[in-house]
């Protein structure tokens, strides 16, 4: 029985010139259940057919390899959200992490590590999957914001300010703090958010809420005091 970290079934394609690391790539994959072998290859020529006719999510790629190297195969595949590369060159990894690549295994690959990769690719997936459910889910005056496994619904003209939280945004009413799983830069690049104001590395503020300022804060009407970062002076400037 397979090892599953999900119910999610991703496409996958394997490149590796060498058939001794080929076959080791597809005896770990095969471990994973949510993974679907949609072809395996020994040149990223042989593989570009396959990429361009079918939905792949996940490449695992050979670096060094006659003809096309597996850098160049991603910069040809560069939609594909998902690009473990596997080579026996580690001096290969900082050119690497210019390409989108989730992560770079040293061979001789082992199964712990194939492993911890396979565990990296599930956070990211389920990063992505919940960034483009919230993405579909703002229209009209409101979001929905997903909280467990319902969908509240949150009203934009009672939204006071946003605060940067890492990957995520607290959107902060004067009833509550919701978490959202988007940047901050992120959302106050929707249209829907236009009326926010960023005023801190950390912080964006409603400006209709902005009861009085300082050089050092600005104070909301429902008493809420929110820094002022010292390079977003001037965006403030221009709007009280």
């Amino acid at each position: 029985m397979g090892k599953s970290l999900g119910m999610k079934k991703w496409n996958c394609i394997i490149v590796d010139d060498d058939e001794i690391d080929r076959l080791t790539a597809v005896s770990y994959a095969k471990k994973f259940d949510n993974l679907n072998i949609v072809g395996v290859f020994e040149s990223a020529n042989e593989a570009l057919d396959v990429i361009a006719n079918e939905a792949i999510d996940i490449l695992f790629l050979d670096i060094d390899m006659p003809e096309l190297s597996g850098f160049e195969l991603r910069k040809k595949a560069n939609e594909i959200p998902v690009c473990i590369f596997i080579t026996a060159h580690p001096e290969h990894a900082v050119e690497s992490f210019e390409l989108e690549t989730l992560d770079f295994i040293v061979k001789p690959i082992k199964l712990d590590r194939f492993t911890q990769t396979m565990r990296r690719i599930e956070e990211f997936m389920e990063v992505k999957h919940k960034a483009e459910l919230f993405e579909s889910s703002i229209g009209g005056d409101a979001i929905y914001i997903k909280e467990g496994h319902e969908q509240t619904k949150v009203k934009l003209h009672d939204i006071l300010y946003l605060e940067a939280l890492k990957d995520y945004t607290l959107v902060v009413t004067s009833q509550k703090r919701h978490c959202v799983l988007s940047s901050i830069g992120t959302l106050l690049k929707e249209p829907h958010f236009q009326s926010f104001v960023r005023i801190h590395r950390s912080f964006a503020v409603q400006t209709k809420f902005i009861e009085k300022k300082s050089p050092h804060d600005v104070v909301l009407n429902n008493g809420s005091s929110i820094p002022i970062g010292r390079s977003y002076k001037d965006n403030l400037n221009l709007l009280v």
